[in-house]
């Protein structure tokens, strides 16, 4: 195949408003193709000033690759990349490389030179402005400039590298799975870094909340194709299924083909918004629950005085237990009771102790002081971050059978293995596969099917949702709806866990551990971060309590009328209608800014109407931002009446 590129650089607009100014980059008419099949066809796609766009699509559809067309590291088989000149462009991979015979600082610094191409040759105390930004950023996240990388954690690497691809301040900023191995604290500042950003932001992450938080429209990369929602990943779940029930009903004759296609689709949109009401509807009592328990007299940090209850209903009963190393406190005074079906989360810095806190629980760590005491007939079963191993010379088939039989035990109940396969989303050709042709994705779903197999009535998660794809964080979320057991789980996935848990023990430093009912979020409104990351207007003020000790503090904080004001349910009439017409204003406007010679034909035109566009998105997200709020306001007292 002829390699047929075309690479224009645009001049870069003075005297002009940002927004008065070209894309950025422009793939038009994109080609490529991987082992002789297309993976992009004709593809086109613009990224303009000010962009915040989530790219998602199922695993091997191509999203990374996007991204490296995207920064011109990767050259497409035929089409056109167009590049606005004088613009710089940051990209996070997904896997940076790193020598780890360099410090932290010259890491970031190569990346600046790179950035700074006529920099080269000067020395990085040259680079005075970026040297200091590089010093703040490191003391920001806890790092030492000095530091070797081979010395490094995973989290520690993923940290260094988005210093470096922030810290050349480009225009545009490409990032492919920024929150792989970061923890609460480090995920919430990157958040606030993306949100103070100035340039133009493409992310990938599996991380919903993540998406949800930053994001303002959404790419959606499908079947070689790019479509485009004008909104951020919150709707994504409602339009995809639309398009997809539109496009099903508009090819009757190719049903089967398109059931294949988007099998990712039907399943991890449609079928969960379908279930996940019945399922949110069961989280929701149980999280009531917990939560009257937390406040019951009697109880010390949740755990309530015994009185003569069966035992078999108690899981694990931990009074006043403390661990440390070294003369240093990782939990201290701690008590707690687990309960039959009761889903607890647990969250904290790395390092913390979090591992530590379910190795002494389960008995395989000592505690200092303390009792523990562990319920009759307790069938545990326990997914360490780190895996099993898989053999990869078996087949998927002998993995889950050992004895080579079709049946395979699932928690107590016979299943065929081909059936079982197809529930964690595998081919049924796939079965006689050797394990070492499966995708790192495939081999997390073949691990969990193993594991989530044993029979069992407790199940303990260190940090299950590392390194897993939204498919299969999807599938390991209905999974777990399903599970009648009790459930301890260790993550950082902050959406999972408002999805999944009854309540949350937080590591609060100093040993000190605090449940609070709820998921991530119901603690954050407990607890707001001392730096607040949320874009929430201020029509609601967040509580000030740091516990869930009396009946107040076990919801938001409401305004003293049991009804919104007059002002309030004003704003509530009229704000859908003008969302509305914004929306259709800012449809009408970027189909014409989508004209690329409009620009060197009309300059004036192209001022004006993209003045007006980032005036229309401006408004467009205080008034959505509003219309939310209200809502949830008026939910919220309709609630506690």
């Amino acid at each position: 195949m002829h390699n047929v590129i075309s690479l224009k650089i645009l001049p870069r607009t003075q005297g002009l408003h940002d927004s008065v100014a070209p894309p950025l980059v422009t793939l038009k008419d994109i080609f490529l193709t991987f082992g002789g099949q297309p993976l992009f066809e004709n593809l086109t796609l613009y990224i303009s000033e000010r962009d915040r766009l989530c790219l998602v699509g199922r695993n091997g559809s191509g999203k990374s690759t996007l991204l490296k067309l995207l920064a011109g590291s990767l050259e497409s088989d035929r089409g056109e990349r167009v590049v606005r000149g004088g613009i710089r462009i940051s990209c996070l991979p997904q896997d940076p490389e790193m020598s780890s015979e360099e410090t932290i600082e010259q890491y970031v610094t190569r990346g600046l030179f790179q950035d700074h191409q006529d920099h080269q040759n000067q020395g990085f105390q040259d680079q005075g402005h970026d040297g200091f930004r590089v010093a703040m950023m490191l003391d920001e996240i806890g790092l030492e400039g000095g530091r070797l990388l081979g010395s490094l954690s995973g989290g520690e690497k993923r940290k260094a590298a988005l210093i470096r691809a922030f810290a050349g301040e480009a225009d545009l900023l490409l990032l492919d799975e920024p929150t792989n191995h970061l923890d609460l604290p480090a995920i919430e500042w990157l958040e606030q870094k993306v949100r103070e950003f100035k340039g133009a932001v493409v992310v990938i992450s599996h991380d919903r909340m993540f998406l949800t938080h930053l994001s303002q429209a959404t790419l959606w990369l499908d079947r070689g194709q790019i479509r485009r929602l004008d909104k951020g990943f919150s709707a994504f779940d409602d339009w995809a299924e639309t398009l997809l029930t539109q496009e099903e009903g508009e090819t009757r004759k190719l049903e089967k083909l398109i059931a294949e296609e988007t099998r990712w689709s039907r399943q991890g949109i449609s079928a969960r918004r379908k279930r996940n009401q019945g399922r949110l509807r069961r989280l929701y009592a149980l999280r009531q629950q917990r939560s009257e328990q937390l406040k019951q007299p009697g109880t010390v940090r949740g755990l309530e005085a015994q009185s003569g209850e069966s035992s078999s209903r108690v899981v694990i009963e931990a009074r006043h237990i403390s661990k440390s190393f070294a003369e240093t406190p990782v939990v201290k005074d701690f008590s707690i009771r687990l309960l039959r079906g009761d889903r607890v989360g647990i969250i904290g810095p790395n390092g913390i102790g979090k591992t530590t806190l379910l190795r002494v629980l389960m008995g395989e760590m000592k505690a200092d002081s303390g009792k523990i005491r562990w319920g009759l007939n307790l069938r545990p079963t326990y997914l360490d971050q780190h895996r099993a191993s898989l053999d990869p010379d078996r087949t998927l088939w002998e993995t889950l059978c050992d004895t080579g039989a079709d049946q395979i035990m699932v928690r107590g109940e016979p299943r065929h293995v081909v059936g079982y396969l197809k529930d964690f989303l595998f081919e049924e050709s796939q079965a006689r596969s050797p394990v070492r042709v499966l995708s790192g994705g495939e081999k997390n779903r073949l691990v969990l099917a193993k594991t989530l197999a044993k029979e069992s009535n407790f199940l303990i998660l260190d940090e299950p949702t590392n390194d897993l794809d939204m498919e299969t964080l999807d599938l390991l979320q209905e999974v777990l709806d399903d599970y009648e057991g009790t459930i301890l789980v260790v993550s950082h996935d902050r959406s999972f866990l408002d999805r999944v848990v009854t309540s949350t023990l937080v590591f609060e430093g100093e040993g000190k551990i605090t449940e609070y009912a709820g998921g991530y979020s119901d603690y954050r409104r407990l607890r707001p971060l001392p730096s607040p990351i949320k874009t929430r207007d201020r029509l609601v003020a967040e509580p000030d309590k740091s516990r869930l000790s009396s009946k107040s503090a076990s919801k938001p904080q409401r305004s003293q009328s049991q009804r919104l004001s007059y002002h309030q349910q004003r704003l509530l009439d009229v704000l859908p209608q003008e969302v509305a017409q914004l929306e259709e204003e800012k449809k009408q406007i970027e189909r014409e800014l989508s004209d690329q010679e409009m620009f060197s034909r009309d300059p004036e035109h192209f001022k004006r109407i993209s003045t007006r566009h980032a005036h229309v998105m401006e408004t467009l997200t205080v008034k959505e931002t509003q219309w939310l709020e209200l809502t949830e306001i008026k939910e919220t007292l309709e609630q506690e009446k």
